[in-house]
């Protein structure tokens, strides 16, 4: 089961996301996509919280209202993080999360510690944690059949992209070649280049 929220802080509404326990959240990170951003309370057990961006957007690009959204939703779903104030949330791509054999269920590294951010949160706003949770959905999804589906588009729209630039790179040389092909007949007839019997010193009619 994953736990659906909608921030309205922006136009349009963005979705955050978690999984249910620690189970579900070793499923998020077994099957999640390079488009999502993880968010986790610094140092201390939490929910795992996620933001998909949306196409071309980056992780600095992620507004500041949302980057606190998620992080209260964090700080909410974490025992010990709710009760403190002053807590940093830190977050990353996906793609950034490194995961062992010797790991537990729902425990993560990172392959690159520049690549972690970090938003700190003095305190637990209500008005926010209660305005997300009244948007609050469970949704039973099959994470893995729901990254196939991902990646399946991806390479088809790769296949796309490259047949496209196949095409133009012929149209191209085919355009190449016509260009080439009118300079080499407009040299045949440069009047420059041409000659005549006076030319070459036989300016007579007389051939005999």
């Amino acid at each position: 089961m994953v736990f659906f929220f909608t921030s309205t802080v922006v136009d349009p509404p963005v979705r955050l996301f978690m999984g249910l326990d620690k189970y579900e959240n070793e499923d998020l990170i077994k099957w999640g996509w390079p488009e999502d951003v993880w968010f986790h309370v610094d140092k201390v057990s939490s929910a795992h919280v996620y933001l998909r961006l949306n196409p071309g957007q980056t992780i600095e690009d992620i507004p500041t209202a949302v980057l606190e959204d998620a992080a209260q939703l964090c700080k909410a779903n974490s025992i010990s993080g709710n009760k403190m104030n002053n807590v940093d949330v830190v977050y990353t791509l996906w793609s950034n999360l490194r995961k062992t054999a010797s790991m537990d269920a729902g425990q993560v590294a990172f392959h690159k510690d520049k690549e972690v951010y970090k938003i700190r949160i003095d305190k637990r706003i209500n008005e926010i944690v209660n305005r997300l949770n009244k948007t609050k959905e469970e949704v039973k999804l099959d994470l893995r059949a729901e990254r196939e589906k991902r990646d399946a588009l991806e390479r088809d729209q790769a296949k796309k992209e490259q047949k496209e630039r196949m095409q133009k790179e012929r149209e191209e040389q085919e355009r190449r070649k016509k260009e080439a092909s009118l300079r080499n007949y407009d040299n045949m007839f440069d009047a420059s280049k041409m000659t005549s019997n006076h030319d070459t010193g036989n300016d007579s009619d007389d051939f005999m």
